[in-house]
């Protein structure tokens, strides 16, 4: 049942929302810089950080831009975002270089191998014109562990081709990564199914 609304009530809710739109407005219009390449960090230590950086993927997808994806540490599981974005043929390039957690490959000489040839695949598509976003999957991880120089990874961020997006997820981002950006967010634990005993799902997880 809808709630009932008197006029009184009506009127001081127009009048609030039109003070708050004259706000907002006023922001906006201040706002000067039309278009700009964003670096964008996806960390913390709750989920969702790599599933944000696909929903911007797909939302690059819709208005008919090409994506880059390169994986960094993911590689043991198949995921079904890379099925589901296999669909749009060749606007979506996506390399799949990790061999799973630290943890389970146990050889750093390896994880570090497999790290910096993603990178070296990631700089080639950070060169591509036709690229629009880049999705960097996990890279703090590999900066976590020191895989990566941090320091010229950052410089080739700060560096990309103008009207570039890039973003990378992972927990743990390092701060010289996050000064650098232009938007990070912070994801919440507040709750995880995976603490009541929910083992990795299809669909959820991967």
């Amino acid at each position: 049942m809808m709630k009932t609304i008197d006029e009184q009530e009506a009127e001081r809710h127009r009048s609030k929302m039109a003070k708050r739109k004259a706000v907002q407005d006023a922001e906006v219009a201040g706002k000067t810089i039309v278009e700009k390449g964003l670096l964008i960090v996806n960390t913390g230590p709750g989920k969702g950080k790599s599933t944000a950086a696909f929903g911007l993927a797909l939302r690059m997808l819709g208005y008919g831009q090409r994506v880059g994806v390169v994986q960094f540490i993911k590689g043991a599981w198949h995921s079904g975002e890379q099925d589901a974005f296999a669909a749009f043929g060749d606007r979506v390039v996506w390399h799949t270089m990790g061999e799973g957690f630290t943890w389970e490959t146990q050889d750093i000489k390896r994880d570090i191998a497999a790290a910096e040839a993603a990178w070296a695949k990631a700089q080639e598509l950070l060169a591509d014109p036709s690229i629009a976003l880049v999705v960097l999957d996990e890279l703090n991880i590999a900066l976590r562990y020191d895989y990566l120089d941090l320091d010229a990874v950052v410089a080739a961020l700060k560096g990309r081709r103008e009207g570039l997006h890039v973003v990378v997820t992972g927990r743990n981002a390092k701060p010289a990564l996050v000064e650098a950006a232009d938007l990070v967010t912070e994801m919440g634990a507040t709750k995880h199914h995976f603490s009541a005993g929910v083992k990795a799902q299809k669909g959820i997880e991967f």
